[in-house]
């Protein structure tokens, strides 16, 4: 389950298995290593880039990441806040820019993720391991669960938002345009930049770097961290997480009240959370307005656990994670 040097050995057998059983999704598989190498060249040409070239690759990292956070996720997969028609938009060019499929995909499996988690219909099913829950789950034809999970749920307010089903309408070109050459044309036109060391750095490297920062969600978040709002579940509150993905690894919360904006109990001085601070600027200025907080729900069950311990109703244990119950096992 962890990220260790036995999950790292056992991917070449692994590889072989899913290959011999036909499961391979070989686009995806041949796309993704195409971006990493796309990367990995990247690497080499941070010292031809400009200062300015670099400065425009990092503010990309939470420009992207809003597209991801503050749009697909907060805003149309679990529907926590309303926004206007010119913020739709802008979140939809910030997803595009993320490449990370298109919205109306993105949340759809990201729906089904919630309603399943940690099952064979949860797409990215954290129990088959770090490495499957990060990536992996990309590289393998979706499970035949999966597909029948998301043929149940409803995306008709996905399909009722022109601002989704345009993305959707130009899928893959237009994300793939705003994700590699957009960025190197702006360092081109407005600094003078070379065209190459902008799309390979502020393109490539910058859209890997984003991507992996969004699966450690998925696979970091569910396997290491604190459970102090529902201990038996699996997604954890993990700092080092929220870092990298500008405020989504508060996922213990999360997963208990995935209709919260904030996807956190506390604000920003306590958690940090731009993503949270990014809606609450918007609703200021009256461009986003019915934010959800779980923070009643949250009392009441606080309320409700106390009268149980006052009552001498025992506190719910979790079984042993999976990976923990293996460790114990193997040293004892």
């Amino acid at each position: 389950m962890d990220l260790s040097h036995k999950m790292f050995s056992e991917i070449p057998s692994v590889i072989r298995h899913h290959g011999n059983a036909g499961n391979i999704n070989w686009l995806m598989t041949t796309y993704s290593a195409w971006a990493h190498v796309v990367a990995l060249v990247g690497v080499f040409k941070i010292m031809d880039c400009s200062k300015e070239t670099l400065m425009w690759a990092f503010l990309l990292w939470p420009i992207s990441g809003l597209g991801i956070t503050v749009g697909a996720h907060r805003l149309w997969s679990h529907r926590s806040y309303s926004a206007s028609f010119p913020v739709r938009v802008f979140l939809m060019l910030c997803n595009s820019i993320a490449n990370q499929g298109s919205i109306l995909h993105w949340a759809r499996d990201h729906r089904v993720h919630h309603k399943h988690s940690e099952t064979d219909a949860d797409p990215h099913n954290a129990m088959r391991g770090f490495f499957f829950a990060h990536i992996g789950w990309l590289f393998l034809k979706k499970n035949p669960e999966v597909i029948r999970a998301g043929k149940e749920l409803d995306f008709s307010d996905l399909h009722e938002d022109p601002v989704v089903m345009f993305q959707r309408m130009l899928d893959p070109w237009f994300a793939l345009y705003m994700c590699f050459v957009f960025p190197a044309q702006i360092a081109v036109k407005f600094w003078g930049e070379n065209f190459w060391p902008a799309f390979f750095v502020a393109g490539g490297l910058r859209y890997v770097y984003v991507l992996h920062c969004t699966f450690l969600v998925n696979s970091a978040a569910h396997l290491h961290g604190d459970h102090p709002y529902d201990v038996l579940s699996y997604p954890s509150e993990n700092p080092y997480v929220s870092f990298f993905a500008i405020g989504e690894g508060w996922h213990n919360w999360h997963h208990k009240y995935p209709f919260d904006y904030a996807t956190s109990e506390f604000g920003i001085s306590s958690q940090y959370n731009p993503s949270k601070l990014f809606i609450d600027v918007l609703a200021a200025v009256g461009l986003v307005w019915g934010r959800k907080r779980g923070t009643a729900a949250c009392e009441m069950g606080m309320v409700r656990r106390d009268r149980d311990r006052e009552a001498g109703v025992p506190l719910p244990k979790p079984a042993p994670r999976p990976w923990k119950a293996h460790a114990a096992v193997k040293h004892d």
